[in-house]
C-alpha cells in the first residue's frame, strides 16, 4: 500500500536510476561497463550488493563484476557457473515480469551447484515482506530484438529497507536492466570494432609488408620467376619477368613482356606446356634463348590473385635444370649403350626391335608393297614405288632419302609418321604398321621389310689370346665404326656381347640384305692397325627377319642360326687372322 511519501521516493529513485544510466554510457571498454552496471545498482537502486555475470562464448555464465563487498567481490570475480544451473535458477521461484525471485523457502536446494554465490548473516524476517539473507533477486539481461538472446543476469541482495522490493522497485530493476543490456551491447560493439581496426591495420602493415618480401624475393630470386596473365584475352601472355630469367633466356624484360610461354617453348615441348595445370602445375620442357638455343627448365605454377576479389594470375618459377638433364641423358646413354664401343647394347637393341613387333602375325595386315604405307619411311612414300630404285647402296649407304631413323636410346626415337591412322572400329593393332619379311628362297618377291644381320667376328679369340684385351678392345671399337660407317643413319648397329654385332636395317628386301651383308663383311676384313702392329679378322653374316607375330628371342635366334649356317659352309675356307 502506498504511503504519503511514495510519490516523492519514485521521483528521487528516478533522478538516481537517470544518473546511473546516464553513467552507463560514459564507460570507455567493455570491462568499465560491466563494472558501472554493478555499481549502478548498489548506488542508484538501493541495494547492499550487486553482480554482474555474463555469458561468455560457450554459454556458460562468468561473474565478471561486483560492487558492495570486497570481501565477497575477491571470493567470486571471476568463476563460472554452468548454463543449466543459470537456466534452472531462471525458471523457480516468481517471475516478477523479466525479473526472477527466488525466497528462502525454495532456495535451499540452489546450495550445491555450480553458480557462485555469496552469503550473508541476519536475523530471520519477522514480517511477510522482510528480506530473508538467502533470498535471492535475478535481473536478466536480454539483447534487444525478437530472439531475446541471454546476454548476461545482474544478482541483488540486501535492499537497503530490509523488503522486498514494491512494483516501483520491482520496474526501476528491470528498466535497469534493460538499460544496462544496451550499454553492454554498445561496448562489445565498440569492442570489435576496435579490435578489428587494429587487426586491420596489422593485416595492411603486414600486406605491405608482405608486398615488399615478395617484391624482393621475387626480383632477387636466383632462380627465374614470371607473372603472366590468367584467362582472358592476353591468357598468358607475361606481364612481369625477374633477372634471374631474362639472363636465363638472354632477353631484356622489356622484350618478354612481347611472349607467351607458349611462344618460348619448343615445338616438341608445346603439348606438354598445355597439359599442365595452372594450380600446382610442374613440367619440364625446353625454352628458347635469344641466340637459337634452347635450355630445359623446370617450370612450377601456382594463381595468386592481386587482392581478395582482385584478378588472378599466374605465378611461374623457372628452374635451370640443364645440367640435370645433360647428367640425365648421359646415365640413360650408360645405361643403353656399350661401354667400349659406344653402340647400342643388347637391351637397347631389344627394345627398338620389340617395338617393331606385336603379337598379331604380319600376315593379317602387311605393310608391304601392297599396302602403300610407309615402314618407318618417307610419308606416303611406297617402297615398291618406282622412284625408290630397290633402295640399292652406293658407297656404302643406301641413296632412300625418305629412309626414317631410330631415336635415341631413351626414347627408342621411332618417329609418328611409320604409323598409320585409320578410322577407330578395326582393333587394337590398327594403330600399328606391321612389320613382315620377304618370302623365302633365292628370288625377291618385292617385299621390303626389317632386315636383321648378325655378325660374329672370325679369328677374334685369337688376336685376344695373342696379343692381349687390350688389342682385342682395339678391334672391336674399330670394328663397331665400320659397321657404322657402313650403313644408313636410320639403322642401327649394337653390340650383343663379345664379338657378336647385330645391324637392323629397314626397308630392304632379300637382295638388298644380302648386298648389305656382303658390303659389311668386305669393311670388316682390312688389316686393324693397333700399336704399329697390323691385325686381321673375319665376319659371318647370318640374315634374319622381324615379322609381327615373333617374339624378339625368336628374331635374334632365326638371325643367329642363319650366322651359324653361313659360318659352317665357309668352314673349309682358309682364314687367317694376324
Amino acid at each position: 500500500m502506498e504511503t504519503e511519501s511514495e510519490p516523492y521516493v519514485r521521483l528521487a529513485t528516478l533522478r538516481q536510476l537517470h544518473q546511473v544510466v546516464a553513467d552507463l554510457n560514459t564507460a570507455r571498454s567493455l570491462a568499465d561497463t560491466l563494472q558501472t552496471v554493478a555499481e549502478g545498482v548498489v548506488r542508484g537502486l538501493n541495494y547492499e550488493l550487486a553482480c554482474v555475470n555474463l555469458v561468455r562464448a560457450d554459454g556458460d555464465l562468468v561473474v565478471a563484476a561486483f560492487a558492495g563487498s570486497p570481501a565477497a567481490e575477491a571470493l567470486i570475480t571471476g568463476r563460472v557457473g554452468s548454463r543449466a544451473s543459470w537456466d534452472r535458477r531462471l525458471s523457480m521461484g516468481e517471475a516478477w515480469g523479466d525479473l526472477r525471485f527466488i525466497p528462502h523457502t525454495e532456495g535451499w536446494v540452489l546450495m550445491e551447484d555450480d553458480v557462485p554465490q555469496w552469503h550473508t548473516d541476519g536475523p530471520a524476517p519477522r514480517f511477510e515482506d522482510e528480506w530473508h539473507p538467502q533470498d535471492r533477486l535475478y535481473a536478466p539481461m536480454y539483447a534487444s530484438g525478437s530472439g531475446r538472446e541471454l546476454l548476461g543476469v545482474i544478482s541483488v541482495d540486501r535492499p537497503r529497507n530490509g523488503r522486498h522490493p514494491g512494483p516501483w522497485g520491482r520496474e526501476a530493476l528491470q528498466m535497469y536492466a534493460s538499460q544496462s543490456a544496451i550499454a553492454i551491447s554498445n561496448a562489445r560493439l565498440r569492442a570489435n570494432m576496435q579490435r578489428a581496426l587494429v587487426r586491420l591495420e596489422r593485416e595492411q602493415q603486414a600486406l605491405r609488408a608482405s608486398e615488399e618480401s615478395f617484391r624482393q624475393a621475387f626480383e632477387y630470386a636466383p632462380s627465374g620467376m614470371a607473372i603472366a596473365e590468367l584467362g582472358g584475352d592476353q591468357h598468358g601472355r607475361l606481364l612481369r619477368t625477374n633477372d634471374a630469367l631474362c639472363r636465363l633466356l638472354g632477353r631484356p624484360a622489356s622484350v618478354m613482356r612481347r611472349y607467351s610461354f607458349a611462344d618460348l617453348v619448343h615445338p616438341e615441348d608445346i603439348g606438354t606446356l598445355l597439359r599442365t595445370s595452372a594450380e600446382g602445375g610442374r613440367a619440364e620442357l625446353r625454352l628458347g634463348r635469344r641466340d637459337g638455343t634452347y635450355v630445359w627448365v623446370s617450370l612450377r605454377n601456382s594463381v595468386v590473385a592481386d587482392t581478395a576479389d582482385g584478378p588472378r594470375f599466374l605465378l611461374t618459377h623457372v628452374e635451370d635444370i640443364e645440367e640435370r638433364k645433360r647428367h640425365e641423358l648421359q646415365l640413360a646413354h650408360r645405361a643403353s649403350h656399350d661401354a667400349l664401343t659406344g653402340l647400342p647394347n643388347s637391351a637397347e637393341l631389344r627394345a627398338r626391335l620389340s617395338a617393331r613387333l606385336c603379337e598379331r602375325p604380319g600376315g593379317v595386315r602387311a605393310a608391304s608393297a601392297s599396302d602403300g604405307r610407309p615402314a618407318y619411311g618417307g610419308p606416303g612414300r611406297r617402297h615398291d614405288d618406282p622412284s625408290y630404285e630397290g633402295g640399292s647402296y652406293e658407297n656404302g649407304s643406301y641413296d632412300e632419302p625418305g629412309f626414317d631413323t631410330y631415336g635415341s636410346g631413351a626414347e627408342h626415337g621411332f618417329r609418328s609418321d611409320g604409323f598409320d591412322f585409320d578410322p577407330p572400329g578395326g582393333g587394337p593393332y590398327d594403330h600399328h604398321v606391321h612389320t613382315v619379311a620377304p618370302a623365302g628362297g633365292d628370288v625377291d618377291d618385292g617385299t621390303k621389310g626389317l632386315a636383321v644381320l648378325f655378325c660374329d667376328l672370325d679369328g677374334f679369340k685369337s688376336i685376344n689370346d695373342r696379343f692381349g684385351h687390350h688389342t682385342g678392345d682395339a678391334v672391336l671399337i674399330e670394328v663397331a665404326r665400320r659397321l657404322t660407317t657402313g650403313v644408313r643413319d636410320g639403322d642401327t648397329v649394337a653390340r650383343l656381347g663379345g664379338d657378336e654385332f647385330v645391324v637392323l636395317a629397314d626397308g630392304l628386301g632379300a637382295a638388298d640384305a644380302a648386298d648389305l651383308a656382303v658390303r659389311l663383311r668386305n669393311a670388316i676384313i682390312p688389316p686393324i692397325r693397333v700399336d704399329g702392329r697390323a691385325v686381321r679378322v673375319g665376319a659371318s653374316f647370318g640374315i634374319g627377319w622381324a615379322e609381327c607375330g615373333m617374339t624378339v628371342e625368336e628374331v635374334l635366334n632365326s638371325a643367329d642360326q642363319r650366322m651359324y649356317i653361313e659360318k659352317r659352309s665357309r668352314a673349309k675356307v682358309q682364314r687367317r687372322a694376324g
